[in-house]
């Protein structure tokens, strides 16, 4: 019964830390961020981009790599079902 309200005292602790840490860290960068020029604004479009097309290839083979265990699976289930 103690070692649970400690542990969940300490994680309590530990996560109003991480969130102050956040906060803390979004306030600072939006200071800075409002002085981003136009090279900064084209690469960060860039990488937009390229992650954008990385996530559409994952979904992808994600899909493919589905289709392919759902024919195993109706492979392996049509072997075993004939006598």
């Amino acid at each position: 019964m103690m070692l649970t309200d400690i542990l969940t005292f300490v994680g309590l602790m530990a996560l109003l830390g991480t969130l102050a840490k956040i906060t803390l860290t979004l306030l600072t960068r939006r200071r800075g961020s409002a002085a981003l020029g136009d090279a900064q604004l084209k690469e960060i479009t860039d990488r937009l981009a390229r992650l954008e097309q990385i996530a559409e290839a994952t979904a992808v083979e994600v899909e493919r790599i589905g289709e392919g265990q759902r024919f195993t699976t109706k492979l392996l289930g049509d072997r075993t079902a004939r006598p």
